[in-house]
């Protein structure tokens, strides 16, 4: 099996990310062929070709002391066009014109293609052609600071998700200048700080190796929202791509808009865990009576999020918060999660970010490709009318499908 290693080495270098690597590499318990690829330009070249996609691959950045690293920049810049893009050579990729950026429907982009206002951010009707089609990914973060690893290690899930690019759960190693985040593995697998971070990023590598996604002939598909039905284009989108699914999955949709949805206390972990091995949770509820039963039976989570100030909605993070009980007592490592995300103005990519790490990165869900519907309405019913949004909808609905096909 083929490993794809992209290291990008911040300058000047600390070492620690090389050496850590090399001690994963060497620590794999199955055979494994790796390549190195060590530059925007190398990463495109066999991108472009379709060398990179089904593959297997590791995305490990090093950043300097100001969180930064150049390289990882470049790489965002050329998977965030691919995204758009996806059958554009590197040096054919289009540059905004003055029109554009003046937000005229006409200027659009220089190469004469589509205009980026109905390109569709999210989800494509091409994702097949998409350069991390297929791919399984990892990411590890190596920081000469204590700030902005997760943040880059979200950015780089989210940009490469929109690539194509799937993730298993928890596909993110990140280590701050002092290790000083890998307190508590230390402590569980008794170890140092140092070696639980080797530990970390071979599992994960070895996690990557393995992944497949799980194979899903008919969904079960659990649906959250906490919107009001007249007023929320995020449901009306929802309905729209369900209707696509009507038939060939098992649908529930369930609101925590009414009633009280108390979020988390902060239990300890052994009190948390004894509630979730009983599916239950200190504050019952919703929660207890509808939620944990609905999510331990699906196959699919689906989140609902209109964009509440650059984030989701307070009782989607309660709903978010409150996962942690049933997730402490279950595995859902097979599970994938999608969102609809409608932004009044703008950010939805903020809110895909947080879901992603508190979702994928956090309660172990499977990031697919593409796995959120991303758009920007405001008037109630506005996204039903948006340009290639009938499209946009049945190929996110046939995305669900697709992914579980095998």
């Amino acid at each position: 099996m083929k490993l794809y290693i992209i290291k990008f080495a911040a300058s000047p270098s600390a070492g620690r990310l090389e050496h850590v690597l090399d001690r994963a590499v060497s620590s794999l318990d199955i055979p494994v062929v790796t390549e190195y690829i060590t530059s925007t330009e190398q990463f495109s070249d066999l991108a472009d070709k379709g060398k990179l996609q089904s593959s297997r691959l590791i995305f490990a950045v090093e950043t300097d002391i100001s969180g930064i690293n150049p390289e990882a920049c470049k790489l965002l810049r050329y998977l965030r066009l691919k995204s758009i893009y996806p059958a554009a050579p590197c040096g054919d990729l289009p540059s905004v014109t003055a029109a554009a950026v003046n937000g005229r429907r006409d200027g659009a982009f220089s190469s004469g293609t589509a205009d980026i206002s109905s390109s569709g951010y999210g989800v494509l009707p091409d994702t097949e052609n998409l350069i991390l089609s297929g791919v399984a990914g990892g990411i590890i973060v190596d920081g000469q600071c204590d700030l902005f690893t997760k943040d880059l290690g979200r950015r780089l899930a989210f940009t490469a998700n929109l690539a194509g690019c799937n993730f298993p759960g928890k596909p993110l190693s990140e280590a701050t200048s002092d290790l000083r985040n890998f307190r508590v593995l230390a402590g569980i697998w008794q170890t140092d700080c140092y070696e639980a971070y080797v530990r970390s990023c071979t599992l994960l590598l070895q996690k990557v190796l393995n992944f497949r996604l799980p194979v899903q002939d008919h969904p079960s598909i659990l649906a959250v929202h906490a919107s009001n039905r007249r007023t929320s284009n995020s449901l009306a989108l929802w309905e729209m791509t369900s209707a696509h699914l009507a038939g060939k999955a098992d649908i529930e949709v369930i609101s925590i808009r009414n009633g009280q949805l108390w979020d988390c206390r902060g239990c300890k972990y052994e009190e948390c865990l004894h509630f979730g091995e009983k599916g239950d949770c200190f504050y019952g509820g919703v929660m207890v009576e509808k939620v944990y039963p609905a999510i331990v039976r699906s196959d699919v989570l689906v989140l609902i999020c209109p964009n509440y100030n650059d984030s989701v909605s307070a009782n989607m993070m309660a709903f978010i918060n409150r996962l942690t009980a049933v997730f402490r007592a279950r595995d859902f490592s097979r599970k994938r999660v999608y969102a609809v995300i409608v932004s009044g103005y703008s950010g939805g990519d903020i809110v895909a970010q947080q879901i992603i790490g508190a979702i994928n990165m956090n309660k172990n869900l499977i990031l697919p490709g593409n796995f959120a519907l991303m758009t920007t309405a405001n008037a109630p019913g506005e996204a039903l009318e948006l340009p290639g949004i009938k499209a946009q909808t049945a190929a996110f609905a046939r995305r669900i499908l697709i992914d579980g096909a095998g």
